[in-house]
């Protein structure tokens, strides 16, 4: 089955540029832009590949920042997966299908009011934040950005020269008011000699108090705005504890605290 012209009433055909391999299951991977493409931070896209049976398409959130020439797009081989069984062969030169349209609505403007972005992550879930923080926009938004990043093993908390070269040089050119925090933790891990990394779920170190202590804020209703991205466990989980502080999600003309995307 030849899956291109049903390709081409709903995307363009875009050229894979660059393949970065963080371990043997986590990738980095850029294409070019297809013409006149927009899209607003942590928004993603659906892509195609080709395999024997037709074309498989899935959504990829976008790291790169809107204003970049080429999209960059951050992802995990799974075991068997369809889709991740063909990325897991990608290389410079390969073709692959962005689809016309963007989607998504875990967009720092869905905001109101608020000092503090909290962009708390799980794995993969890191990618649209990345777009975030390489976006100018945000930084002159709000006064303190942390990001939280929880992975199972350390090998896994990937951008992290670029996260600690952001945190002293914000994008742009002109840094604004805001100050960004980087916050890791794993779970799997024994003890690690990394100065700063935390152990345990996310939802653990809300519950014990220990990420606003390392991250010298308080969550609050008035000032806080989070955004949560990663697994649905993490997610339903992490959205009990906001519940139960007062917190509400964002909704179409009513304002809240905060919005959340499963990534799993």
């Amino acid at each position: 089955m030849n899956a291109t012209p049903q390709a081409t009433q709903k995307a363009t055909q875009q050229t894979v540029i660059s393949v970065r391999r963080w371990t043997d299951r986590l990738l980095t991977f850029t294409t070019t832009k297809p013409e006149g493409y927009s899209f607003t931070a942590g928004q993603y896209a659906r892509m195609g590949l080709p395999d024997e049976s037709g074309m498989i398409w899935r959504a990829y959130s976008m790291t790169s920042a809107p204003a970049d020439a080429e999209l960059e797009f951050y992802g995990i081989i799974v075991d068997g997966g369809l889709f991740t069984t063909q990325l897991d062969r990608i290389k410079p030169g390969d073709p692959i299908w962005i689809e016309r349209q963007t989607y998504g609505f875990m967009t720092v403007d869905r905001f109101t009011e608020g000092d503090d972005l909290w962009m708390l992550s799980t794995g993969t879930g890191v990618g649209p934040f990345i777009s975030i923080l390489r976006d100018p926009f945000v930084w002159n938004r709000f006064r303190n950005l942390v990001l939280v990043h929880c992975v199972r093993h350390a090998n896994e908390l990937t951008y992290r020269n670029e996260l600690a070269a952001l945190e002293n040089n914000p994008p742009g050119g002109s840094p604004g008011p805001a100050r960004l925090q980087v916050i890791r933790s794993v779970t799997r891990d024994g003890p690690i000699n990394d100065n700063g990394l935390l152990t345990g779920r996310i939802t653990t170190l809300l519950q014990n108090g220990e990420l606003e202590r390392k991250a010298g804020l308080q969550l609050s209703v008035e000032a806080s705005r989070i955004m949560l991205c990663g697994n649905p466990e993490m997610i339903e989980e992490t959205r009990r504890l906001l519940h139960e502080r007062g917190m509400r999600p964002v909704r179409r003309a009513i304002p809240g605290q905060f919005v959340t995307e499963n990534y799993w």
